[in-house]
């Protein structure tokens, strides 16, 4: 592995780690789209900011982006006051007509610079180790600085922060009790966002910034209840999605980010199949255990009602647990299974006879 290979991964981690942390927020507060509006909104400001510095590297060009972003939100939010739209579709009215007001400009007047709607939108990572600087002795891709930098103040602010970002994302009334502004913690979360997303423009695109912002805190919340874990998570989950996209890539020689992109889905899914408590499969065994449960349990009480009466040996047999109670041959054998393991049962020929711990379970059961 050369150099240059080393380089792409690092930018690519770096990018996922900065996507990762403001991205849980979003996700936790349920604007994932927003993601997918100020990714693309952000160019915007990059246009306008390019018409008043005549720079493309300049650096308030970050800034004319964060307040692209903000502007973004702040239409959307104007939009949901008038109570005629849902959030959903204020996002999706909104960032198309800012993002093609950008295009219109950048075809219009900026041909030949390099404001490519292309490279915004899938960006080329393949070319990050040849934009280099150079600072403090170390020759390394501008991304890296970038990207180090971007990574440095979402981790810096959100721990600066993190008390006045978990109450106003779980419980904004309680923060705006407790004397917090959730609407300024929202707008500094969504300025966030913009930097992070104009940081990785070069590198990823957007594509790449939605789809490394929200899959891996949504498979991260699959994976805990606890903030720090989910952040934790998040950032590994699209770290290994970066660099298992990038061997990718280079296996099936396509593009980069498109790659990385497809990971960030393969690890959701991975999560949203195997979580532990909250993947499909643990749902499925937790469903399936509760049915047998169930099943056990209205055995324990058939059998109390029917205990030394005249009926007991016809109403006390696996036979008519099947033809009587319409239970199917394999849920009623389960049901007897689950109670003679338990020791709540035990079998006597046919006869289904209950133990005085099975006794107990039945009134219990009842609420004797």
């Amino acid at each position: 592995m050369n150099q240059a290979m080393i380089e792409i991964q690092l930018v690519a981690a770096l990018v996922a780690a900065a996507c990762a942390l403001p991205g849980t927020f979003l996700v936790l507060r349920r604007v994932s789209l927003m993601s997918d509006a100020i990714s693309h909104t952000v160019l915007l400001g990059i246009v306008f900011g390019f018409m008043l510095v005549g720079d493309i590297r300049n650096p308030l060009l970050i800034l004319f982006a964060a307040l692209s972003g903000v502007l973004t939100v702040s239409l959307t939010e104007l939009l949901l006051k008038t109570r005629r739209l849902k959030e959903d579709a204020a996002i999706a009215l909104v960032f198309p007509a800012l993002f093609s007001i950008a295009v219109i400009i950048i075809n219009r007047n900026f041909a030949n610079v390099h404001l490519d709607t292309d490279a915004v939108l899938l960006g080329e990572l393949a070319f990050a180790p040849f934009n280099r600087a150079e600072f403090l002795g170390a020759n390394l891709p501008k991304g890296v600085w970038i990207m180090g930098v971007v990574v440095l103040l979402n981790l810096g602010l959100i721990t600066l922060f993190y008390k006045e970002l978990k109450l106003a994302t779980f419980d904004a009334a309680l923060a705006a009790a407790l004397g917090f502004s959730p609407a300024l913690i929202h707008y500094g979360l969504m300025a966030l966002v913009s930097v992070t997303s104009v940081g990785a423009f070069d590198h990823v695109g957007s594509i790449l910034v939605i789809a490394l912002m929200i899959a891996p805190p949504s498979a991260a919340y699959l994976l805990t209840d606890r903030l720090w874990r989910m952040l934790l998570y998040s950032v590994l989950i699209g770290v290994a999605s970066a660099i298992a996209g990038y061997w990718l890539a280079r296996g099936l020689n396509v593009n980069i980010s498109g790659a990385m992109a497809s990971m960030t889905g393969v690890f959701f899914v991975a999560a949203f199949l195997f979580a532990p408590e909250r993947g499909l499969i643990a749902r499925l065994l937790q469903r399936d255990r509760r049915k047998r449960r169930f099943a056990t349990e209205m055995l324990l009480v058939h059998l109390t009602r029917h205990e030394n009466t005249d009926r007991e040996a016809v109403e006390n047999t696996l036979a008519h647990l099947t033809n009587q109670l319409n239970w199917s041959e394999p849920l009623a054998r389960t049901a007897v299974e689950c109670a003679q393991s338990a020791g709540w049962i035990t079998r006597q020929a046919d006869r289904l006879l209950l133990t005085d711990h099975g006794r107990r379970i039945a009134y219990q059961v009842q609420g004797r």
